[in-house]
């Protein structure tokens, strides 16, 4: 990865970013960016990940040959809507994916599906402090082996996968640039998914609605159709008994598309 051409193609005054770093290893991007607090639009981007982390305290697994990147937001828009950056991340996942001629879709809120068999590519973590928020992605470019993903999702990669571009500087690139994209009309627009023109896009990308889904909580899990998304990016799903539940967090498992 050449940190100098990702500084100099990225970075202020040519691109969208205040700063860019690139290290060998650490534990955690997200945590060493939470801990020191930069410049909104902060890159670090590691080559290994040592104590990666994902939703719900679950470990991911980034050996090198990944892509771990973790951004710093201090977007100035209402709290309630920070959420809507790790759907954010997801929809810039995806495009990054089609981008190298893979088939890719989302599982909401931001699992990245590959492949025909809808292996999952890649996870996504925000952290949020008063002032911002910390969004971590680690998308597998390499071949993986790792456990199954939450939702018994097995692991993919964009080469297992038969992507046509793997070089970690152009795919760092490429998602900095989908990252930008979405967040600065979602900023300007005060977070509002709708007027950022976010919420569409998304829709258009996520696999999940539509589908009849068994969601897996803490205290015990129900099935249903995903019907659409809160204005919070919350997911609806109405359950068997016909009544619409909000779901603002949990694994979702596809059952099978809805008729």
């Amino acid at each position: 990865m050449d940190a100098e051409q990702l500084a100099q193609r990225l970075t202020q005054p040519n691109g969208p970013y205040a700063g860019l770093t690139v290290v060998d290893s650490t534990k955690s991007t997200n945590a060493d960016l939470d801990r020191a607090r930069p410049p909104d639009r902060t890159v670090l981007i590691a080559r290994q990940q040592t104590a990666g982390e994902g939703r719900r305290a679950r470990s991911w697994s980034s050996p090198p040959g990944g892509l771990y990147v973790s951004i710093y937001y201090a977007p100035g828009v209402p709290a309630h809507r920070w959420p809507w950056l790790t759907l954010l991340a997801g929809v810039a996942l995806v495009n990054v994916a089609r981008s190298t001629g893979v088939d890719a879709v989302l599982k909401w809120p931001n699992d990245l599906l590959l492949g025909p068999n809808r292996k999952k590519g890649a996870g996504v973590l925000a952290t949020t402090s008063e002032k911002g928020v910390v969004l971590g992605i680690g998308l597998n470019v390499q071949p993986v082996q790792a456990e199954l993903a939450p939702g018994g999702l097995a692991p993919t990669s964009l080469a297992e996968e038969g992507a046509n571009e793997l070089d970690l500087t152009e795919l760092a690139t490429r998602l900095l640039l989908e990252l930008d994209k979405w967040e600065a009309p979602w900023r300007a627009a005060d977070g509002d998914p709708f007027a950022s023109g976010l919420h569409e896009e998304y829709r258009g990308l996520c696999e999940t609605l539509g589908q009849e889904v068994r969601v897996e909580l803490i205290n015990g899990s129900f099935e249903g159709i995903a019907r659409y998304l809160e204005t919070d990016g919350t997911l609806v799903v109405r359950d068997v008994d016909g009544h619409d539940r909000s779901v603002p967090a949990g694994d979702v498992v596809h059952l099978r598309t809805a008729t």
